[in-house]
Order: C-alpha cells, then structure tokens, then sequence
C-alpha cells in the first residue's frame, strides 16, 4: 500500500497575530474583551471605526491588516467592516482585496469605543436603537458574484444587518421558502467570508468534514472539508438546502453549533477541532422540494427561522415586464389558496426579463408556460393567456425555415 503522507495537524485555536500594529492604530485596551477573550457585540465594529477615523484622510486598510492589529479572526473583522458599510460609518473600495476607509459617519461609530469600555463593571451597555440608513433606505450591497442585493425588511432592521446581529450574538438562523426567492443571495450579501455546501441527498460526512485524497506523488493527504476550513478560519458556513442532507451526516456538524464548539475529526487521528471566533452556521430550505424534510434534531439548532417569499414589489423596480409581474403575483396568491402549485419566484422573474431583451416578450412568455410544472401548465397556460389576451402554448422549434 502506498504510504501516507499528512499535514501537520493544525492548532484548534487561531494563532495570536505576529504582525506589527499599524501606525496610528490604537491600542486594543483589556476592556475590549470580555473574560474569555472575545469582543462583546458591537465592540470589535467600533475598534474598527476608530482606527478608520483616526488615520490620515483617504487611508485604505485590508481586512488582513485590521485583524493583525486587533487580534481577532479575519472572518470576524470582515464581517464587523461589512455592517459598517451597511450603516454607511465606512466605505469598501474594490473586492480583492476589500479595503476600507472612513467615511464622515465613522467618527460617530468610532465614539461608541468610550461607551462600552465604561460600562459598569464591564458589563455590555444596555441595547442602542438601531442607526437609520443615510438617506433613510439602505444602499444595494455587492454579493461576490458582482450583482447587487437590494436588503429588504426585516425586524425593523435591513435583513443584511439583522443577520450580521445575529451572527455576532452566535443565533443560527434558518431561512425557508420556495427556490428563487433569494435565500442564498441574502446571505452572500451579509456575509463576505461565506463557505457555502451545496446539499442533496448524496451528501456525506466527508464532504462537511473532509476525507484523504490521492496527491500527484500517488500518495494521500487528508483534505479538510467545508466545515473544518469554516472552524479553524472563524467563517460563516452555509448549508444551502440542507434538509436534503441526510440526518445522520448532518449529525456531524451539531457539536460545533452547540456549547462545545468542537468536533472530533475520526478519519484523521481522532483530531479535535475547536471553532475560531466568528464560525457561524446558516441554512436554507426548501419546503417544497421532494426528499425536503426539516428534521426536530435539525430544527432545534436553528433559534431563528425567517420565512423568505419573493419581492415582486422590487421585480417592479427592476423594471421587469408589469405584465409578467402581475401575472406571478395572480398566480402566487393562488398558490397561498392551495388552487395551484407553482407560481414564478423573482429568479424565474429575471430571467424572464432577460429573455424578453433577447428574444421579444413572447418568447418570455411562452417560456414562463413552458417552465411551468406538468401538473399546472394548464392553470398557468391560462392565466397567462387570459392576462395577454391572446393564446400562448409553451416555448418549442416550428417548422424547418
């Protein structure tokens, strides 16, 4: 048998920074942690602003460069400079890599340092109402892919901000609803540093964990999967459709969203892994999916569930086809009655639209018949016929020209 070469195995806790602070950095007090070492909410967001506001005008800084100096995790700072774009108390220019720099709100976040560090006792500060976006309506945020996510509502919150909440109070969050509705694009959009893993029913422990792969000398090497990578960076982890995960390899990941933070990596020497500040988990299902099942066990490790529809007011805005957007939202009021079973979510709405531009709104329509499900292609054939008022049958090849 060919011999097995391994990595070193990796510290189970992320290694203080050895970088030199940057100039006109301040220093990070003892007050800015709390007794096991992490930053209490909000803190680590106003460190951040204030070595922003202090430095000289214009002066652009690396996630990199900001988490040397404070000592916390890339992820954890990526994730604090993002909110703070959100809210406008900072500027993110280019995506790789991100830098930042202060912007005429950042001074204002940078006071909230004072704030917290007097706190009685060291005690967190009572709850702040949360900062109006400028201009009263949050700007669209950039998701890796280069589109552009337009935050909707959310507890009185920009859903964008509410997750990064979330994530800082370590409350997992399930997001639920039909395909295309844009559950995915929300997380991208709050989360720069996110992991996604893709589920289906062939998903297994190895894929979430890792497994030993063969390398080009012929012999093999463990592998760390999405999840260990995720730990040991302190990055969030999305499981998208992860209902179709089966239980017992979902099973695996439940000791790292508890109290212990860890998992036991068997296949590589009994291996402990212990997360890094800033790991975060978040889901998404689909209810609707054959082999969907939201388990009790799965359930429970999700405090939050946010039910996700699609935005037909925004489809609107798009300047997606009127006609189009009426006929979805007809056929999602009917779907909510039980009359129908499909109605086309704000995915299946742009791509319409894309269509349109290419091929003439009755190629789009047609299409949108014909992508309809056997069982309510007759339901939707009609309302969009009636809608148009004239016949449409579902987008096929005519004769030979």
């Amino acid at each position: 048998m060919t011999s097995t070469t391994q990595p070193p195995t990796p510290p189970t806790t992320a290694p203080a920074p050895s970088a030199t602070p940057m100039p006109n950095a301040p220093a990070r007090p003892p007050s800015a942690a709390t007794a096991n070492g992490r930053a209490r909410p909000g803190e680590l967001r106003a460190w951040i602003a204030k070595i922003l506001a202090t430095s000289p005008s214009g002066k652009e800084f690396s996630v990199t460069e900001l988490a040397h100096t404070l000592g916390h995790s890339g992820g954890a700072v990526g994730n604090a400079c993002e909110t703070l774009v959100t809210r406008g108390e900072a500027e993110r220019i280019g995506s790789k890599p991100r830098m930042y720099r202060a912007t005429g709100l950042t001074a204002r976040a940078a006071q909230r340092t004072a704030t917290r560090a007097s706190s009685p006792g060291g005690a967190p500060p009572s709850p702040r109402p949360a900062a109006p976006p400028p201009g009263g309506k949050p700007e669209p945020v950039t998701r890796p892919n280069g589109q552009r996510y337009h935050p909707r509502a959310l507890a009185k919150l920009p859903d964008v901000e509410a997750l990064r909440r979330l994530r800082e109070a370590s409350v997992p969050v399930l997001l639920y609803g039909p395909p295309g509705t844009g559950k995915t694009s929300l997380i991208e959009a709050a989360f720069q540093d996110l992991i996604t893993v893709a589920g289906d029913g062939d998903t297994t422990v190895g894929d979430l964990i890792g497994e030993y792969t063969q390398d080009e000398n012929g012999g093999y090497r463990f592998v760390y999967g999405p999840l260990v990578t995720a730990m040991q960076e302190g990055r969030a982890l999305l499981l998208d459709d992860a209902t179709l995960i089966s239980p017992k390899v979902l099973a695996a990941l439940y000791p790292a969203m508890d109290g212990r933070r860890q998992i036991q990596v068997k296949a590589h020497k009994g291996e402990t892994i212990t997360a890094a500040d800033g790991f975060y988990v978040i889901a998404g299902h689909n209810p609707g999916v054959h082999g969907a099942v939201l388990t009790e066990a799965l359930a429970s490790r999700f405090s939050v569930q946010i039910q996700v529809g699609s935005d037909y007011d925004l489809a609107a805005a798009l300047k997606i086809n009127t006609t189009a957007v009426r006929i979805a939202r007809h056929l999602a009021t009917s779907q909510q009655a039980g009359e129908v079973g499909w109605a086309p979510q704000l995915r299946e709405l742009i791509a319409f639209q894309k269509i349109a531009d290419v091929l003439g709104a009755d190629a789009a329509f047609a299409n949108l018949v014909g992508i309809a499900p056997l069982e309510d292609r007759d339901t939707v054939t009609e309302i969009v016929t009636k809608a148009l008022g004239r016949p449409v049958t579902a987008l096929a090849l005519g004769r030979q020209l």
